[in-house]
């Protein structure tokens, strides 16, 4: 007989939040960048990383390896605090098509004035950002290892069904 996976009392089944990335890609590079960095090591208090572009644009002035966009990969309690942080940008609320069936989620604040305690500085401007979490069980590093990587089994993937309910009771947020 198959019980739920959260209602499961065995300590693998449990479901974790693996990690956050907040990620602002921009259309120009040069002092927007600068701007956007500096905004999101105030925000989330980690040194962000610039992502550059991998492919060439003539019409947008696009080269390959020019900065376009500035990310910052949060884990374990400062993923929570974060997230806990800026949902009530969006009012508590993700939309059920935001879920994928790896238990993955995400969504997009179109302002970062939206959050709360965020104040507008002339210097910095108005950014909009994507946050994406990755919520894991354990066992998972099998998939992601340098050495003897694996499969991580179907009974023991999170499917959509488990992420929402994790993100029910653990965040408190609505999923519409």
């Amino acid at each position: 007989m198959k019980k739920d996976a959260q209602t499961s009392s065995s300590p693998m089944k449990e479901i974790e939040l693996g990690k956050v990335v907040v990620n602002i890609g921009l259309k120009e590079s040069g002092e927007h960048i600068e701007k956007a960095f500096t905004f999101l090591e105030k925000l989330t208090g980690k040194k962000p990383v610039r992502t550059l572009s991998t492919q060439r644009a003539r019409t947008f002035r696009l080269r390959r390896g020019l900065p376009i966009g500035v990310k910052v990969t949060l884990r374990n309690a400062n993923a929570l605090e974060f997230l806990k942080k800026v949902l009530p940008a969006v009012e508590n609320k993700v939309r059920e098509s935001s879920f994928d069936n790896e238990g993955n989620f995400g969504f997009g604040i179109k302002e970062h004035l939206d959050i709360p305690g965020q104040k507008y500085d002339p210097k910095l401007g108005v950014f909009g950002l994507n946050v994406n979490a990755a919520l894991v069980r354990s066992g998972f590093r099998v998939k992601v290892r340098k050495i003897r990587k694996s499969h991580v089994g179907k009974a023991h993937r999170i499917s959509k069904v488990d992420a929402v309910n994790f993100v029910r009771t653990t965040l408190g947020l609505r999923v519409v």
